[in-house]
């Protein structure tokens, strides 16, 4: 048995539980999903990079404890990237990039990507993550639901009328061929894939199915991040 941990943060009432539901879901008869606590949260009104810089050290500390429990792999919340570069240096389990990930499997079923974010101020922070990949020719476009994260549950009707609009924009006027949600409050959490799917007939690939199927299959491949890359934190090269 293959185990994935899933690095979750903090959030009010019912939304962690939530979020946890839905990575448990993809559990396996081959991988085992497990959740690692981290005191950080994404569920803040107009996130800047500073925010995802400080927590960053809190997220590589959870990718440590999720190693010592014995996990094969780790994957952290969200879109954001959040830890993993350095997440990599500090660990020799595999660290999935969520966003990295949902790239690459998207890759395998279009070429040409229709991005929906929560709200346009967070289009220059997901622009430099998708450049970071060198993945920034598979887009065709960003749209928002025009909806920041704390907001989403109180408008729920709302939410889904704005993200299958811009959707359709994207497909219809932008070419898109695949939808990527980049905030997985959106789809996979308010929004299924698969009802998106019928409604939108492209390929809808989200951000905490992926990266955590695709742990399973690096820890079963028994792949680890590259030394030459990340090298080890506090060894000499």
């Amino acid at each position: 048995m293959i185990k994935v941990a899933y690095v979750v943060g903090t959030y009010p009432g019912p939304e962690r539980q939530r979020r946890i539901d839905v990575a448990l879901s993809y559990a396996t008869a081959e991988v085992q999903v497990g959740i690692v606590d981290v005191e950080a949260t994404p569920y803040v009104h107009g996130l800047t990079p500073g925010d995802l810089a400080l927590v960053a050290p809190l997220f590589m500390d959870a990718y440590k404890r999720a190693q010592a429990a014995g996990y094969d792999a780790v994957v952290p919340l969200g879109t954001l990237e959040l830890g993993v570069e350095g997440g990599r240096s500090v660990v020799d389990i595999p660290v999935i990039g969520p966003t990295q990930a949902t790239l690459h499997v998207a890759a395998q079923v279009g070429d040409r990507f229709g991005m929906i974010c929560y709200h346009e101020r967070y289009f220059p922070i997901m622009r430099d993550i998708v450049r970071r990949y060198r993945m920034s020719d598979f887009v065709g476009g960003w749209r928002a639901s025009d909806f920041d994260l704390p907001d989403l549950a109180a408008n729920h009707d709302r939410l889904v009328e704005n993200f299958v609009s811009a959707a359709r924009s994207l497909i219809k006027e932008n070419g898109c061929d695949v939808i990527i949600p980049m905030g997985i409050s959106q789809c996979p959490v308010h929004m299924k894939p698969d009802w998106l799917m019928r409604e939108l007939s492209v390929p809808v690939v989200e951000a905490i199915g992926s990266p955590i199927l695709m742990a399973g299959i690096m820890a079963k491949m028994g792949l680890h991040p590259s030394r030459h890359r990340w090298p080890e934190q506090g060894k000499p090269r």
